[in-house]
């Protein structure tokens, strides 16, 4: 799995690419965490290169959402495309991290 990362501003946006699946799952939680982790961190997830995220990468997510509330931080998510969106209205995980339709505007709403 590809991670790509770029700064927009004070937030960090990361760029995961392919399917967030069992297989990619750990790979991806240890760069979330390793993000999330500093006091005060903001992350925007940029999930346009992503087609498809399994119920691990929704619990890595989750781990990423609670240690960036224990740091004072934030995470969100952003670009979603259809499959992903419709696995998030279905697992009704906007409930857990906020969801953008660019990370432009999550910036926006984080000023």
């Amino acid at each position: 799995m590809q991670i790509a990362e770029r700064r927009q501003g004070d937030i960090v946006v990361l760029c995961p690419e392919g399917r967030i699946d069992n297989d990619t799952s750990a790979t991806f939680q240890d760069r979330l965490l390793a993000t999330v982790g500093a006091e005060g961190a903001s992350v925007i997830l940029d999930l346009t290169k992503v087609d498809y995220i399994s119920s691990a990468g929704l619990r890595a997510l989750m781990m990423a959402s609670k240690q960036a509330k224990a740091t004072r931080g934030r995470i969100g998510v952003a670009a979603l495309g259809p499959v992903v969106k419709e696995i998030f209205a279905i697992s009704r995980f906007s409930y857990v991290v906020p969801v953008f339709e660019t990370p432009a505007d999550a910036a926006t709403a984080w000023r």
